[in-house]
Parts: structure tokens; sequence; C-alpha cells
């Protein structure tokens, strides 16, 4: 009868650098799909906060939309919401991906004839 002793062996060759070769994997995995895009995110919306100037136009993360007025140096800046309408807020609360699309020129659509 034939034995299965090395399936229940302790100490099989060669299992232990094939499991730190996975965990190595799925680390790297991690990382590429996870992290790195996080850290190119966070990159692009500090440079963003960084480069705000007198008469761009943003949106909040609460929605308001408005046009920057002054930039403080305390990293705050003065939004104007109307016309003499102003509220000073932390740079931070500037949403970079609805202040692209308030931004984005608009598609003009051809008539198809």
């Amino acid at each position: 009868m034939f034995q299965f002793s090395f399936l229940l062996s302790a100490d099989p060759k060669g299992g232990g650098s094939i499991q730190l070769l996975m965990m190595g994997a799925i680390i790297l995995v991690f990382w590429l799909f996870m992290i790195r895009p996080q850290a190119k995110k966070a990159k692009v919306q500090k440079q963003f906060i960084n480069d705000l100037q007198k008469g761009d136009k943003v949106v909040t993360i609460a929605g308001i939309h408005g046009i920057v007025h002054k930039v403080n140096d305390d990293a705050t800046i003065q939004l104007e919401v109307n016309p003499g309408s102003y509220i000073k807020i932390e740079k931070s609360a500037i949403s970079l991906e609805w202040s692209q699309n308030l931004n984005k020129p608009a598609v003009v659509v051809a008539d198809k004839k």
C-alpha cells in the first residue's frame, strides 16, 4: 500500500521558499494596485492645491461652487460664492475631480446627417 507520509511531514522540502515567494507576490500586487495609485492621487491633489490662484473656478468637497478671490498663507483661501459674498475655507476642502469637471471644456457634438 502507498503511504502519504510526505504529505504529513512537518518540514516539506522547499516549502518555506515557496511560501516566502507567494507572500512577496501578494505584497507586490497589494502595492501595485492599492498603495501606488493612492500615492499618485495624493501627489496630484497636493500639486493642484499648491497651484491655486486668484480667479480659479473650484468646487469644495461639500459641493460649494465658487471662484478663488484670495489665497492666504495659512492654508486657507477666500472663496467668492456670489458677487460680493466670500467664505473662508481650508485649501484641503477643494475637490480635485469636481473642480476639473467644472473647468473641462464643453464637448461639441456634430450633427450627423
